[in-house]
């Protein structure tokens, strides 16, 4: 009998006395939780923001996990010093891992553990506190907050200010649950719409204090306070766009120095609304349908087929990387499908007659009905298309991208929860069309859509990381930013002695999320009947 859900839990993670890897300044710290699966192979399920010139960082990203009352749930918190924008982890950032069960955490609530190195020695400096909170609510806050006039902090240029929210325990401790983005040089900054359940920003309780710090930010880590107020959800329910919810900034020790003092700025509410959000199992239970689609990458780079070292070869067991992965995502994807058609597609191969490259054709060369039936049908459409193609390139994904986008498009103008469309593509090498495919991403983002990259083979996935953006929100060329972050890479070599779950569980974490993320944007309700399918209508 499968291991049933018992309920979901909320991990929030600080740090204190880490190492100090940078020589000019602190460590830039991060945290990476990984779990264990059956098959023996560590996975990561998320990581936290980066947080600059900090050896005592208290990470305001949340790690939400289920609990399995009746599994040992093996659980890593990895600390890393990241320097870099694509955030990668090396060895040489390594700041200290802990590894515990979620039993143990939700056991004490709040764990306080020294940082190991890899061999399970101390690592010399350096604490970890995991807290725990069972999610009972699945109501948020939707918060638009600016602010104006706040005091100068800076002798050359102006303040860079940012909000923190804090809530208080049945102890009377403060606990962070919220960072805004840092407005750079602004006294009057406006920040991004955000939001946090309500849970994680007052315990549920509408009447419980909030305290809301803003701070000047400070590349060395000292950043200084501008000022602090309290609030209630109740009074910041009162909000809107026509009348905002003001409240004045206080810092305490300027007052007291300075008998004049009147405030230091005015933080305002201009929108405050508490939504229930549904969860991903409310929009599959209620009829919401997975269109699976999957491009196979035929360039040039891959090898000869006919040859042992190439990607495309077929073992005589009947595996090579392109079908494992094929199996392993699929598998778990088509529970979601009703009829279990399945669109595939090449890209980077010169096909018959012409032997014109092509960047999208069907692996059943029928361009009126490139559906194959279940995962066995791309596995059989994969062998029989192998031998009649000529591998060439050269390794564009955009045009595959905006084949999928423009039915997800279609999808989207029903304006109902009831089509997603999730996007394997399965590539050898460095992609040549980068551009184009950032621009792709940031328009998909816009619609009910996701994309898997598994990276098979040996070279460099660089362009990869950049492209799954867990480090910031993707941009196009011309500046646009990605409204959702849909992309989840993984190369296929982290998995080779894993068990086939693995993959799929590594590739298929965050689908849930951007599933859900996407629905509640556009404020969708689960459709609660199952619709007609979208990918029926013949790709031409």
């Amino acid at each position: 009998m499968a291991a049933q859900c018992v309920t979901k839990v909320e991990l929030t993670v600080s740090c204190n006395n880490l190492l100090d890897r940078d020589i000019s300044s602190k460590s830039d710290p991060l945290c990476v939780l990984l779990q264990y699966t059956s098959g023996q192979q560590w996975y990561e399920v998320d990581r936290t923001e980066r947080i600059k010139n900090s050896l005592n960082p208290k990470f305001s990203k949340k790690f939400q996990i289920d609990y399995y009352f009746e599994l040992v749930q093996k659980l890593k918190f990895g600390v890393f010093d990241i320097d870099n924008i694509t955030v990668q982890l090396n060895d040489d950032d390594f700041l200290g891992e802990f590894e515990c069960t979620l039993g143990q955490i939700v056991s004490s609530k709040t764990l306080t553990r020294p940082l190991l190195l890899r061999n399970g020695r101390p690592a010399g400096k350096g604490v970890i506190t995991i807290s725990a909170e069972e999610i009972k609510d699945n109501r948020v806050v939707l918060l638009e907050v600016e602010a104006r006039k706040l005091d100068n902090k800076d002798l050359f240029g102006k303040s860079d200010p940012y909000l923190e929210f804090h809530k208080q325990t049945s102890e009377g401790k403060w606990v962070m649950v919220h960072r805004t983005e840092v407005i750079k040089n602004n006294l009057n900054p406006v920040w991004r719409p955000f939001k946090i359940s309500l849970n994680s920003l007052c315990y549920g309780d509408m009447d419980k204090a909030i305290k809301v710090e803003c701070y000047d930010y400070d590349n060395d880590g000292s950043h200084d306070l501008i000022g602090t107020f309290q609030a209630t959800m109740s009074k910041l329910k009162e909000a809107s766009r026509h009348s905002p919810m003001e409240f004045e900034c206080i810092n305490e020790k300027k007052r007291q120095k300075k008998k004049s003092y009147k405030n230091s700025g005015i933080v305002s509410f201009k929108h405050c609304e508490v939504i229930t959000e549904c969860t991903f199992l409310d929009y599959i239970m209620g009829g919401c349908q997975l269109n699976f689609t999957v491009g196979i990458d035929f360039t040039g780079s891959n090898g000869d087929p006919r040859s042992s070292d190439s990607l495309h070869y077929i073992s005589p067991n009947g595996v090579n990387e392109y079908l494992s992965a094929i199996w392993s995502v699929g598998m778990v994807i088509q529970d979601y499908d009703a009829d279990k058609m399945f669109p595939a597609f090449g890209f980077g191969a010169q096909i018959p007659p012409s032997w014109q490259v092509s960047h999208e054709f069907p692996l059943n060369f029928n361009p009126s009905n490139p559906f194959c039936n279940g995962v066995q049908g791309i596995v059989d459409a994969y062998r029989v298309c192998l031998p009649q193609i000529r591998l060439y390139g050269p390794t564009n994904f955009s045009p595959i991208i905006n084949h999928v986008a423009r039915f997800a498009a279609a999808a989207s103008q029903q304006r109902t929860a009831s089509q997603y469309f999730i996007l394997l593509i399965i590539t050898d090498g460095v992609i040549t069309d980068l551009d184009e495919t950032r621009s792709a991403i940031v328009n998909a983002s816009k619609l009910p859509m996701s994309i898997i990259i598994v990276g098979v083979g040996g070279a460099d996935f660089s362009a990869m990381e950049f492209l799954d953006s867990d480090s910031g929100a993707l941009r196009s060329r011309s500046g646009e930013a990605a409204i959702r972050d849909i992309v989840q890479f993984v190369p296929f070599r982290q998995f080779h002695k894993a068990p086939k779950e693995a993959l799929a569980q590594s590739v298929l974490a965050e689908v849930p999320q951007q599933v859900v993320s996407y629905f509640s944007m556009y404020k969708l309700q689960p459709p609660n009947k199952p619709p007609a399918k979208q990918e029926q209508q013949k790709q031409a």
